[in-house]
């Protein structure tokens, strides 16, 4: 595919005198046509009767882990400069700068690919990349990169732009290089959906390191971090249907002050590694782990199914996998619904005082469970749940 202009179009517009910016206004050719968007059906194992069907969740581009940059637009960042992307297309950001933002500002159909590729960017108060409008924009790492915001963010004037990355519009992050982030605030923040695929991350945060409205959809991945408040969190105060985390693979090693995963209404988990020390292990309304292996050390609850979401009744449903729950002392359980408790399958070892809570009914139909070195034939009923 030919370009509609054989050089790239690149003006320096203006001096951005409120922050001493200078603003970069870059172009490039519209390579997004030439890849797929569409449902991965065929590449995506779905898990049945999981509550959400990873074949819906993401996009042949999403899992693809690589750009084809022949025809890519060149950027190479530099200190001071805010760049603004306008337009659809393949962008390689490269370079070392501070103060600098990469600010996405294209038309509401337009796809925007920026490959970060061994680039360091190290603000005080503004976000490293900035999505205010597109369709869909990609994150494609290649080479170690890192984006550093090291004081608190400044204030919006309609919101609170507090992300290192952040992203007003639906965000896929991929590709075979690293990124590290490092925030005084949020880690990575979209507004929307978000897609991680693929890529090493390593986000320290003093609030949450990774955090989405609608959805956070995990594919695969490796992941290092560290949160004040939550390591992944997924919350929409609009629609309680939405704010739900999907985990279908990847290696995560998470440290939180608060809780390690959050949803406010399905928590899934299909597959993956996950060690977690946190306040609380994970909790959503609806709370379904079919595959994977979890070791999970906690000061409250455990697993935590609560009344996040209308829409759903709060249950731990586990299928398959191997979970291990470490609990400190203290008051929490290892697992505890404001519901149901349902257990089919899966090897399930817990190290507590209080092993089970629940207000519902609990069902253990397949599957082992062991508490404090003793295996049970029957979830013990709450009353019992400290001695089991």
């Amino acid at each position: 595919m030919k370009c509609l202009k054989k050089t790239v179009l690149i003006r320096m517009l203006a001096v951005w005198l409120s922050a001493g910016l200078c603003v970069l206004s870059v172009t490039g050719c519209d390579l997004g046509a030439d890849i797929s968007d569409t449902p991965a059906a065929a590449s995506v194992d779905s898990v049945k009767g999981g509550r959400l069907e990873a074949t819906q969740l993401f996009t042949r581009r999403d899992l693809t882990q690589t750009a084809d940059t022949r025809q890519a637009t060149h950027i190479t960042v530099t200190d001071g400069q805010e760049i603004s992307v306008t337009e659809a297309g393949i962008y390689v950001i490269s370079g070392h700068a501070s103060d600098a933002t990469v600010v996405i500002q294209a038309g509401s159909d337009d796809i925007v690919q920026l490959v970060l590729d061994n680039v360091s960017i190290t603000n005080r108060d503004t976000p490293c990349i900035y999505s205010k409008k597109a369709h869909k924009v990609f994150i494609t790492l290649t080479g170690d990169n890192r984006l550093f915001v090291n004081h608190r963010f400044a204030a919006g004037v309609s919101s609170h732009i507090d992300g290192a990355v952040y992203s007003k519009t639906d965000l896929t992050c991929n590709g075979t290089g690293s990124l590290a982030v490092n925030s005084s605030e949020n880690g990575i923040v979209c507004k929307d959906d978000l897609r991680i695929t693929g890529g090493t991350y390593t986000v320290t945060a003093a609030a949450n390191a990774i955090r989405a409205n609608d959805s956070v959809r995990i594919a695969g991945g490796s992941f290092t971090l560290t949160a004040g408040t939550d390591g992944i969190h997924a919350e929409n105060n609009d629609d309680d249907t939405l704010g739900y985390l999907y985990i279908g693979g990847g290696r995560f090693t998470v440290q939180a002050g608060d809780d390690a995963l959050h949803a406010t209404s399905v928590l899934q988990i299909d597959r993956g590694e996950l060690e977690i020390t946190a306040g609380e292990g994970m909790e959503a309304t609806d709370i379904q782990i079919n595959d994977g292996t979890l070791l999970l050390h906690a000061r409250d609850d455990g697993i935590n199914a609560a009344h996040k979401s209308k829409s759903y009744t709060p249950t731990v449903e586990i299928n398959g996998g191997s979970v291990t729950i470490l609990m400190d002392s203290g008051d929490g359980d290892a697992i505890d619904s404001n519901g149901n408790i349902v257990i089919n399958g899966g090897d399930i070892a817990i190290t507590a005082g209080s092993s089970f809570d629940y207000d519902g009914v609990a069902r253990f139909s397949g599957g082992k469970i062991t508490v404090n070195g003793q295996q049970l034939s029957a979830i013990p009923s709450p009353s019992s749940g400290g001695s089991h």
